[in-house]
């Protein structure tokens, strides 16, 4: 299964894939209305967690940039 997510700039997540699951906290699975499909990263949409399009209007602004996420801090001797 191939996945590719792209965050969009002032904009949602677009998620591509054909065997793309959507599972909510519970583990139920969404319904996703079609492929690909956009999930909300502005919080405004009604459709969440699915996009609607809100963040041009509510004034969203985030320019993505990929980066290195820093190496995860070592346990001190000792400890686990």
């Amino acid at each position: 299964m191939s996945v590719t997510i792209k965050v969009r700039q002032n904009g949602s997540l677009l998620v591509e894939g054909e065997d793309v699951k959507l599972i909510d906290w519970t583990g139920a699975e969404y319904v996703v209305p079609k492929k690909p499909f956009a999930l909300c990263r502005c919080g405004q949409s009604k459709e969440k967690p699915f996009c609607d399009g809100s963040h041009k209007t509510c004034g969203f602004t985030h320019g993505p940039v990929a980066f290195d996420l820093p190496a995860p801090a070592r346990p001190a001797p000792g400890t686990r």
